[in-house]
Parts: C-alpha cells; sequence; structure tokens
C-alpha cells in the first residue's frame, strides 16, 4: 500500500492512494484528512490499522482518480497537480530527520577508505572498527539491546524535498553527494509510544569531501537537504530492496551505481536494535512528532568518481518491486553563504 501528499491547483492538499496507474483521492472520503500526518492520528484514535482505515476511503472516494506518471513527471509550483513529499508535519520544528551508518555489510569499505583505512587484517580507523562491532553485536535476541549504531542528526521537516524537489549544494560546501537508501517513518503516539508507519525511498545528499578531511566533520556534512518519496511505503516488510542510483548531466548518464541492496538481509544491524537505539531516547519519544531515520546505504559515487555535483545535475533513485523512481535536481544555493555570518549584539 502506497501513499502520495498532493497540491491541487486550487492550493488544496489532498491525501492520495497510489492504484496502478491512478491516485485515489482519499480526501475526498473525508476532508479532515488532508495529510498522511492526520489520517495517521485518525487511524491511532480509532484504533484501527492505518490499513484498514485507508481501504475505507478508497472505497468510498468521490472524487475524480489522478494519473500517476502525471504527478510523478510534474515539478513542485506548477500549475498542474503535483507530489509533495509523502509525509510533513504542520509544524516543521516537530519533523526530525536523522540517520544511522555503517549499518550495510557493503559500506565499510568506502567509509574506510574515506577515512584513511588501507583494508588491513585488523581494523585501521574508528569506521571501520565501529562496522566490526555492528556484525559482533548488532542482532541482539529478543529482549537484548544490541551494540549502538553510529547515529547522526540532520535537520528538520525545513530541509525535507519530495519527487523533483530541489537538492541544494550550499556556497560553503566543498561538494554533494547521493546517497540512495530506505527511509523508516514513525510517529510518536500520546502515550510516548513510537508507532512504525511504514519506509520511504531516500536520498540522504550530504558532502562526503568536507567528511574525508577528518571523521570528526561527519556531523557538520550531514547538514543539507534531503529527499524522500515519491511514496510512503505502508508495510512491516523490510527483509530486501533492490536500489538504483543514476545522475544525469544534461543528456548524459555521468554515475550509475548498479544493482544495491538494502533491508535486513543485506545489515549488520537488525531493524529492531537500529530503532531501539534511536527511540530509547525520552526527547525522541515526544508525543506527535515524526520522525523520519535514514537506514545507510551500501555504495557511494564519491569514492570512484572524479567529477563535482554541479548546478543542474538529476540524480534518480531506482527501486523497482518497491515504489516508484525518486527523482531530484541540484540546485546552488546563494553565493551569501560563502560569506562568514556576522551575529549581532541584541
Amino acid at each position: 500500500m502506497q501513499l502520495v501528499q498532493m497540491q491541487l491547483l486550487s492550493d488544496d492538499r489532498r491525501v492520495g492512494l497510489v492504484d496502478g496507474e491512478e491516485v485515489i483521492d482519499l480526501t475526498s472520503a473525508d476532508s479532515g484528512c488532508r495529510t498522511v500526518f492526520q489520517l495517521v492520528r485518525q487511524a491511532i484514535r480509532q484504533e484501527s490499522s492505518l490499513q484498514s482505515l485507508v481501504e475505507g476511503l478508497a472505497n468510498a472516494a468521490k472524487g475524480p482518480h489522478y494519473s500517476y506518471s502525471e504527478l510523478l513527471n510534474t515539478s513542485p509550483g506548477s500549475a498542474a497537480p503535483f507530489l509533495l513529499a509523502p509525509i510533513d508535519h504542520p509544524e516543521p520544528s516537530r519533523l526530525h530527520i536523522t540517520g544511522t551508518g555503517l549499518t550495510h555489510l557493503g559500506s565499510v569499505k568506502s567509509r574506510d577508505e574515506m577515512h584513511g583505512g588501507k583494508q588491513a587484517t585488523e581494523p585501521q580507523t574508528d569506521s571501520a572498527r565501529m562496522f566490526a562491532m555492528g556484525i559482533e553485536g548488532g542482532r541482539p535476541a529478543a529482549g537484548d539491546r544490541g551494540t549502538s549504531p553510529e547515529w547522526f542528526y540532520k535537520g528538520n521537516g525545513t530541509i525535507l524535498r519530495g519527487q523533483r524537489g530541489e537538492l541544494e549544494l550550499p556556497a560553503y560546501a566543498l561538494d554533494g553527494g547521493e546517497e540512495p537508501e530506505i527511509v523508516g517513518c514513525y510517529l510518536i503516539d500520546d502515550q510516548g509510544q513510537p508507532r512504525r508507519i511504514g519506509f520511504l525511498l531516500g536520498n540522504e545528499w550530504s558532502d562526503h569531501a568536507t567528511e574525508k578531511i577528518n571523521y570528526l566533520y561527519l556531523a557538520p556534512s550531514k547538514l543539507r537537504t534531503c529527499a524522500v518519496g515519491p511514496s510512503l511505503q505502508v508495510t512491516d516488510k523490510f527483509d530486501e530492496v533492490q536500489l538504483q542510483c543514476q545522475v544525469r548531466r544534461g543528456s548524459d548518464v555521468i554515475y550509475d551505481s548498479g544493482l544495491l541492496y538494502s533491508g535486513e538481509q543485506h545489515m549488520c544491524h537488525s531493524l529492531r536494535n537500529m530503532e531501539d537505539h534511536h527511540f530509547k531516547y525520552g526527547q525522541h519519544r515526544r508525543p506527535g512528532d515524526i520522525h523520519l531515520h535514514f537506514f545507510g546505504t551500501s555504495r557511494l559515487s564519491f569514492s570512484s568518481r572524479t567529477w563535482k555535483y554541479q548546478d543542474g545535475d538529476e540524480i534518480t533513485i531506482l527501486a523497482p518491486g518497491f515504489c516508484a523512481p525518486l527523482t531530484n535536481s541540484v540546485i546552488a544555493g546563494p553565493t551569501v553563504e560563502a560569506e562568514p555570518v556576522i551575529v549581532r549584539p541584541v
């Protein structure tokens, strides 16, 4: 079951259900459900599953159906209906975007080389050592707490982009860097219980050139825009997802990742362990908040390419069998951001 959020001509927001080549307008059956946030809150209040609530609305929908391909190919701000990020929050500061790294069995090679490792028999860097810790204790038995994975903060809802949204390349950045990932989507209910809504396809846009200077720069290298979408997959299944990333510059494909794998089958940390270590912190269980948590990737273009991202590049992440491709363009940030920020006294 895949949910989308749409913006219509009249500046009217709608929630839709992807049904093959069409999108069913769920909001036409209940005007109180104009966002996925409202839809999920209603399901919890009614003590109903999200799936059964959506099925009921789909059967009662009265509005027109929309062409999914047209929505996928329409840029935000266009006169025609277009897709928003498939989840957001009415108060953007209450949507928290975080991530977990060194989780995939193929991820340590590029990260270790980035941080100066030489792939010796014994781990040479902190990244390699943390990866080894995940192999050792990242899949605890039921009832036990496993090894904590790497964790990072990325931003709040103000940095979130959806299908065909623009990923900013700040003037102070040394480069941009795609990260094709699966993202967990959660709402904290009124009792402070994390509730998993489902999974998203994501591009965790970062600056690996800054991170390569010193691994302690990983934290600021993550403070960038990011994208999720085009749909929210309402499911508990997180075994295996096939991914592929392509970057186009004009009519040329300048990068193709080839086939990538995500999901628990290809990770050293279990989903339960990653969720436990994120939500064990009390500030991550504030009722009414939304959390988007990136689960990491196994391959980046940065470790093999000789070019840098520039304004106008287009990034597409494909996930056949999971959802439609997520496409975003790169845009240069304001040049003023290259200048020092002056703090003035009150």
